[in-house]
């Protein structure tokens, strides 16, 4: 479940990287929409790196490094 949900925000966080490229092209600077793009792609981001932190944390998630 925990692994869904990473995936889930990864994805999200792409669609948002994708809307800010094209509100960059098409509004030209004129409107905030791409300020409100940028801030949902890091608000994603925060919560993605936060759902992988406690991952690691509780054990759900591990890692299967040799080194």
């Amino acid at each position: 479940m925990l692994k869904a949900a990473i995936v889930l925000l990864l994805l999200a966080t792409l669609i948002s990287l994708f809307s800010g490229l094209f509100f960059l092209v098409k509004d030209e600077g004129k409107t905030s929409r791409l300020v409100n793009a940028l801030t949902v792609r890091v608000t994603l981001t925060a919560l993605t790196v936060a759902l992988i932190a406690w991952g690691f944390y509780s054990g759900q998630l591990v890692s299967h490094v040799t080194w």
